[in-house]
């Protein structure tokens, strides 16, 4: 990074963004494994959020990979760069006063904590969309499980990538076992409880 660059203060401020939104901003970060259900609960709770007339956004992993990170692979490095990029995309959508709902694997723990600390105290939920792994490979959306298990791809989470588990998320939804009405009911309560809706 260059020395010769210094900070722009804005002559607008998150309080003042969110004061006219009328809402508190901070990140739902969905996490689980391909099939778990992240990106279908990220965009039907932001729809609701959106009909309640809050300002919100979703920032999903599939279509991050299209243009900001399109030169990114799938291994180590990559992933953990990949999870550093959006967290400071999440960032500024904070900033900028806007409920943002990132729907992203991020396999690591550590990555997501590093996403934690850019943040203020109570502006990073992790939301784990805890699914078991048969039932995601029998879900398999994008038929990317019966590729990674033919030999197809590589690097590819739960197969023959890992997954380390949330060690102890604000939220915990079991998509085997809850609605995407149940699931949007249990999420908007945790978020009234702690004051943010």
């Amino acid at each position: 990074m260059s020395s010769n660059i210094v900070w722009h203060g804005s002559s607008v401020s998150k309080k003042e963004r969110q004061n006219k939104n009328g809402h508190k901003s901070f990140v739902l970060w969905f996490t689980g494994l391909s099939g778990s259900g992240k990106s279908t609960l990220a965009n039907a709770l932001t729809r609701e959020l959106f009909e309640d007339g809050k300002a919100v956004y979703v920032l999903d992993g599939d279509n991050i990979r299209h243009g900001l990170n399109k030169d990114l692979g799938f291994g180590a490095a990559d992933r953990k760069e990949n999870i550093r990029r959006i967290g400071e995309t999440a960032k500024l959508f904070v900033d900028a006063g806007v409920i943002t709902a990132a729907a992203f694997i991020s396999p690591y723990q550590e990555d997501r904590e590093n996403v934690r600390n850019l943040l203020e105290e109570d502006e990073f939920i992790e939301v784990y969309v805890k699914c078991r792994l048969e039932t995601c490979e029998k879900r398999d959306p994008k038929g990317l499980y019966k590729k990674a298990r033919d030999g197809h791809i590589t690097n590819f989470t739960g197969v023959d990538s890992p997954y380390e588990e949330p060690s102890d998320p604000e939220i915990t939804i079991e998509t085997d076992n809850h609605s995407i009405e149940q699931s949007i009911t249990l999420i908007k309560t945790h978020l009234k409880e702690k004051g943010l809706l």
